[in-house]
């Protein structure tokens, strides 16, 4: 009996079969490469930190909210004397500058640092408009627990000026 033979395969499909896996290869090796190269880029071995100008600006700005820091013991005794009209004036005078200040060191710190900044700003801001309304009210209980707050609040906001700042102002 005689054997059959079969007819030989065309060889073009195959040859077309092998570039497109070769093409498939090439290209599931490029995506390989560039997501292997963009998860090593080091970047989050890289510690953020302030530039010495941003330093400098924020130092300056906290000269200012330390100088108004530092009439705390004159706010307190206005307060203790229930000496409405001074306690407002002291408030809108020489501590109305806080806000900018904080606000621009704000703006200035890294950004991991800034919504706890802005959440100890808006205390403090809320904590000066609630002693200077129960100074305009002349109400001596509201008074006193609103200097508590505004003492509190100048405390916790120095607490966070970075570490280079609190050195320069000699601080710590």
């Amino acid at each position: 009996m005689a054997v059959a033979s079969l007819p030989p395969l065309p060889s073009a499909p195959l040859d077309t079969l092998k570039r497109v896996l070769r093409s498939l290869m090439a290209l599931a090796v490029a995506v390989l490469l560039s997501i292997s190269l963009a998860a090593c880029d080091g970047s989050k071995g890289k510690v953020a930190v302030l530039s010495p100008d941003d330093i400098a600006a924020i130092t300056r700005q906290a000269e200012g909210f330390l100088a108004a820091r530092d009439r705390l013991p004159e706010l307190a005794e206005l307060v203790n004397n229930r000496n409405w009209v001074f306690t407002r004036n002291l408030i809108h005078g020489p501590m109305q500058e806080v806000g900018r200040q904080m606000l621009y060191i704000n703006r200035l710190l890294l950004p991991s640092e800034q919504p706890e900044a802005n959440k100890l700003s808006k205390n403090l801001k809320d904590a000066l408009a609630d002693l200077d309304e129960a100074a305009r009210l002349q109400d001596g209980d509201a008074l006193r627990k609103g200097y508590i707050k505004v003492a509190s609040g100048f405390g916790l906001y120095a607490q966070n000026l970075p570490e280079q700042v609190k050195e320069a102002l000699n601080q710590v």
